[in-house]
């Protein structure tokens, strides 16, 4: 916990917050924080790991190649963008797209962790690696992939990020495949 962070904040409070931080270096070099955008009563959370530049430039998660690749993805699963709430692990760009340092994710944390509380998703489905690391400390994406995981009364469920199938073509039918397994556990199990 940092001092000086309320935690009794709503969603757009805690964005304004995140929009002002200066608790990193990460601040210096970002055009805009990207908190990110959705429901407040969003049943399923989407957190991937860190803005990319597009993201940067508008101050929305997942609006690049990654994003669109995402959007076809939950169109595919029959989930609508406005029902979810959508954020990453750090929320401003870290340099030249390099992954977060364990520093910066753990700057950012808290205000994920808060952002989470206010929502109280059924689920939450992590977008790759770094998001994976950090709140259940996995260390291996293919093994986590794919499960749900009950940690501390929350529910996760880990599939590759949206970016990794822009690399790795054989990626994408997984992707397709999770997401619409999670819609599938949303309306029947949870």
């Amino acid at each position: 916990m940092h001092i000086g962070i309320n935690l009794e904040l709503s969603l757009d409070e805690i964005a304004e917050e995140i929009r002002r931080c200066r608790l990193c270096p990460l601040h210096e070099s970002r055009r805009k924080a990207v908190p990110g955008e959705g429901s407040d009563k969003a049943r399923l959370m989407l957190i991937g790991e860190a803005p990319g530049s597009e993201e940067d430039e508008q101050g929305r998660p997942f609006v690049g190649r990654a994003g669109r690749m995402l959007d076809e993805t939950l169109k595919f699963a029959k989930l609508q963008r406005r029902d979810l709430f959508i954020t990453s692990v750090v929320k401003c760009r870290p340099p030249n797209n390099r992954p977060p340092k364990v520093e910066e994710r753990r700057t950012c944390l808290p205000y994920l962790k808060r952002q989470i509380d206010v929502i109280k998703p059924k689920m939450i489905c992590l977008l790759g690696i770094v998001a994976l690391q950090t709140l259940l400390k996995e260390e291996s994406a293919t093994k986590a992939r794919g499960k749900v995981i009950e940690k501390d009364g929350q529910l996760y469920f880990s599939t590759y990020h949206p970016a990794a199938s822009l690399y790795n073509v054989g990626l994408k039918s997984v992707i397709y495949s999770d997401m619409k397994e999670i819609k599938e556990l949303l309306e029947n199990s949870y």
